[in-house]
């Protein structure tokens, strides 16, 4: 007898994860009443940030914060959900790419006797997959060439390309599972999206079986891209920092969060684009993944001929040749930006003796 559904979200990357991992966030009091559940460590930990942990705990990974971070963080997400009852949702995208040792421990600790474990995937077209991929690289603290970035995507070397992979990605997810409890999610283009925007939340709740009217909250949190200037600056800016530096968690907080995904954003900046001549590879890979979705009999909601790559554009910029003028502009605004971020910060020195003052204060007190 089943008593507990898992939907364990894997991914991809650069699919609308952000904005569909706030949903739930924004809405999960609500769900629970609906028996939908999507764990957390404690009021102070958002569903996305415990389920990232647990993800890099998982993985054997440690990044986006102080070393030692993610350690036990899979264990405490698994101890969280066998304390439940009803459909539970696990989601993050890093879990995309990983090893078949690690498949298997997350089905084991997931699943098991009395569990429904269920896969969900989300894809997206590779001339918009790739382009968004690299310069969420760049964010992340990388700081390749475009050019190089796409020679070792068409290779399929680093490990978000191997999350973009959809057959092989669902091979390893699906083993061992009914192809109906294995749910790929096409992201609608932009036209559909145009015409209703939570088209994709909409599909989510499709495959994970919940009523849309469970979670009202609308989010307005997405993983925004950025364009060929405002890639190309920070890009940079991580080029004149060590190592140690781009994987400090403050990195994450000033970089990727103030300056990548606040100051820089809705600029009338060039967008990435895939290179034309990389079109017909994006083409040939869409074919592969539709052929495979027909003949797997997964579940599939959305429209499979979204994944195949819309027209080449006619003009297309490099990324790597972004004239200086552009660049000094954006980089002007970011140096504002960190300003402002500096100035409303207290100065460290200032805290320190406003604490020791108000101690003392209270030490002379009778």
């Amino acid at each position: 007898m089943t008593t507990r559904r898992v939907f364990l979200h894997v991914g991809a990357p650069k699919t609308g994860t952000t904005y569909v991992q706030d949903r739930l966030t924004r809405n999960a009091r609500s769900l629970a009443r609906h028996g939908v559940h999507v764990p957390t460590g404690s009021p102070l930990v958002t569903p996305a940030l415990f389920h990232f942990r647990a993800a890099l705990d998982l993985l054997g990974q440690d990044w986006g914060g102080a070393p030692g971070h993610a350690e036990g963080a899979w264990d405490a997400l698994v101890r969280k959900v066998r304390k439940l009852s009803g459909t539970v949702v696990v989601s993050h995208e890093i879990l995309a790419p990983a090893t078949p040792a690690q498949i298997a421990r997350a089905k084991r600790d997931l699943g098991g006797e009395g569990v429904e474990l269920h896969v969900v995937y989300s894809a997206r077209d590779l001339a918009r997959q790739v382009p968004a991929a690299w310069q969420e690289s760049i964010k992340q603290g990388r700081k390749w060439s475009y050019r190089r970035y796409l020679a070792r995507t068409r290779e399929g070397r680093p490990w978000f390309s191997r999350a973009f992979d959809l057959p092989t990605v669902l091979d390893r997810w699906g083993a061992d599972l009914p192809p109906e409890r294995v749910h790929l999610v096409t992201v609608p283009p932009r036209r559909v999206v145009a015409q209703r925007s939570d088209e994709l939340w909409l599909r989510f709740c499709s495959a994970l079986a919940i009523d849309p009217a469970w979670a009202p909250r609308e989010s307005d949190r997405a993983n925004q891209s950025l364009g060929i200037a405002e890639t190309q600056v920070v890009r940079r800016l991580n080029r004149r920092m060590d190592r140690a530096t781009r994987r400090e968690a403050s990195y994450d907080e000033l970089i990727r969060e103030m300056l990548a995904q606040e100051a820089l954003v809705g600029r009338r900046s060039t967008p990435v684009l895939l290179p034309p001549d990389m079109y017909p590879w994006a083409e040939e890979q869409a074919e592969r993944w539709i052929s495979w979705a027909r003949g797997s009999g997964v579940h599939v909601v959305g429209d499979l001929e979204e994944l195949r790559p819309g027209p080449a554009p006619e003009e297309w910029r490099d990324p790597d040749r972004v004239p200086p003028k552009q660049q000094v502009n954006v980089a002007l605004d970011a140096l504002a930006a960190m300003t402002r971020e500096a100035a409303r910060r207290d100065d460290p020195e200032q805290a320190l003796w406003r604490r020791a003052r108000t101690h003392l204060e209270r030490l002379r007190k009778p």
